[in-house]
Order: structure tokens, then sequence, then C-alpha cells
């Protein structure tokens, strides 16, 4: 209203007997008459744009048109689904881990979690990938960003333990990999956080769960920035919990996925792909494993193929049979 004021002023409307009380008074009665500022139809139409965009992702339509940053963003969902279809098993996979001579396997969850980081991107929204612990929800984010769309850039931030509001801010920071020293003013680092999510840029927050309000509202703030063309994906065992609880969030959330257990069938069809050790086991034994131990969880089964290889390495002629995988069974359990 100040600087308002001293522009009618330089306009030479401040003689007129106009003073910084009338333009106060005047700008209330526009805003209690329904009427809105400039500045503030600005951000509705930026909020309606994104709205909308969210809407045509939901109904898997492509975005407004060529060269729009939602119309690259579809094109990248269509390459993100198309992915997944290639190829049953990828032997590298960055940021992922995995057993000697094992590969991750393209299972429907997998594909899943594709199509839903794809609408996220389409709309310039946020999503949520969860489910129990165990079940691949990071592999599988990693295997649909592994090759992200041209113009697109992947940012990975993992969360601390009990985090702060000023921790999740240098964690973000580190992550978007902004060059110099972190900033002593969080003024002056949001600013540097903000300019850097400027362009088209997916930041996936991994172990969401353990992000308290304050951090759930900070990236709210971020992802919701005017400035702001990212898409928010936030991942972990409880994080749809955690999103709950902070509800200007949760219903901003366009795209819910979560990640289940292996059923019996995928179960036989994924594991002789995951590694060659299970090549030769029958769909009978399999099933009785997955029954005994695993339960559809793939990270029981990499620990497992990794005490059956170690095994069968350091005991003298070692079979895989029901004895030597029941020992192993008991070292993957804790004690009833």
């Amino acid at each position: 209203m100040s600087v308002l004021y001293g522009h009618l002023k330089e306009c030479g409307e401040g003689d007129a007997g106009v003073s910084l009380a009338s333009v106060y008074r005047a700008v209330h009665r526009e805003l209690a008459s329904g009427r809105v500022l400039p500045d503030g139809a600005v951000v509705r139409q930026e909020r309606v744009g994104r709205e909308t965009r969210q809407a045509l992702a939901d109904l898997a339509v492509a975005g407004a048109g060529a060269g729009t940053p939602s119309a690259s963003a579809a094109a990248g969902a269509a390459g993100l689904r198309h992915a997944a279809r290639e190829a049953a098993g990828v032997a590298d996979v960055p940021g992922v881990v995995l057993p000697m001579g094992a590969r991750a396997v393209r299972a429907a969850s997998v594909r899943a979690v594709a199509e839903a980081v794809g609408q996220a991107m389409a709309a310039g929204g946020a999503g949520c990938v969860f489910g129990d612990a165990g079940r691949g929800k990071t592999v599988a984010l990693r295997m649909a960003l592994s090759d992200p769309p041209a113009g697109w850039r992947v940012s990975w931030v993992r969360v601390p333990v009990r985090p702060s509001v000023s921790e999740l801010r240098r964690t973000v920071f580190e992550a978007l990999v902004l060059p110099g020293r972190f900033p002593h003013r969080s003024a002056e680092a949001d600013e540097r956080i903000v300019g850097a999510v400027d362009e088209a840029r997916v930041l996936v927050v991994v172990e969401a769960q353990r992000l308290p309000v304050p951090c759930l509202e900070y990236l709210q703030s971020l992802w919701g920035h005017p400035h702001a063309r990212m898409a928010l994906v936030l991942c972990g065992a409880g994080s749809e919990r955690a999103v709950a609880r902070v509800p200007q969030l949760a219903s901003r959330i366009c795209a819910w996925q979560e990640v289940v257990r292996l059923a019996v069938g995928e179960v036989a069809a994924a594991v002789p792909v995951f590694h060659p050790l299970w090549a030769g086991v029958a769909g009978g034994e399999v099933a009785w494993i997955d029954q005994s131990c695993t339960h559809g969880v793939f990270r029981i089964w990499a620990a497992l193929t990794t005490y059956l290889q170690s095994a069968l390495v350091t005991v003298p002629d070692a079979m895989v049979g029901r004895e030597l995988l029941g020992r192993l069974f008991r070292r993957l359990s804790p004690p009833a």
C-alpha cells in the first residue's frame, strides 16, 4: 500500500486529499465486496491452471499442447510406461544394490509406480508411493526414473531421522547439488532452492514417513511456489499416514500408489528372472519357499539369494534342497 501511495503521489494525485489511510480503506472496501486485486488474480489463475493439469493427469489425458511443460511431461509419462514394459529384468539400476548376478525385475508394481510418477509429472503435481517395508517401493521408483524424459532432472532426498525443518532444508539443498556452501540464513537457502526447482524436476523424498507436520508443510511450500515446475514424490512405508496428517497436502496428491506383495503367480515368474540360482527350481518349490519364508517380499528374496550363494561356496557338497533352505529360513526370521 505504501508503494501504491508513493506511485499516486508521483502521478500528481497525492495532492488531491488522498491519504495513505484512504488508500488502505479503498483496498479493504474492494476486497470486502468480493473483488480481487491484480496480484491475487494472477495467483488464482495459476492455481486454476495447476488444478486443470491435475485433472487432465487423473484422466490420463495429454497436456495442453506441444512445447508446454505439461505436454512434455505427458510424453514423459508415456515413455515411462513404455520403458516399464520393455524387458523382464535389468542388470544395472543406478542406486540399487543387488546380489551378485541378480537382475532387477520389472514386476507389475514397477509398471504401476511408473504410471503414477508419470501422472504426477504430467500434472506438475504430487504423488505418494507407499506399502509395507521390503516390497520394493524405492527400487520401483529407481527403475521408473532411471532414464527420465528429455528436459527433466531427478533429485533424491533421503529424510534423516526425526528431522527439523532446518535439517530438511539442508538435505534438499544438498540433493539438488547446488553450487557453493549451504547459506547460514534460511531465507537465502530457500531462495536458492526455489531457483533450482524453476525447471522440470522430480523431487523424490525417500523415507517420507519420518517427516513431521512442519517438514511436510515446508515441502508443500516448495512444491506450491508459483515459480516451481517440479513434481513431488513422497515414498516410504507409512508415508500415506504421514501425508494424511496434513490435509491441505493430502488433498493435492494426484497419484496414490500402493506397492503390494507379489502374488504366488508373480513370484513363480519373477524369481527365475531375478537370479539364475532359482532358474532350475521347480515352481512347486518356489511356492513352498514363498509360503514358508519370503511371503512375496522381494527384500527377503534378495537376502535369501545372498545367503544361498554364500552357503553353496562355503559348505562342501552343498545342494539346494529343503534342508539347506530350512536352515537359511531360520537366519531370516526372528525367534518366535
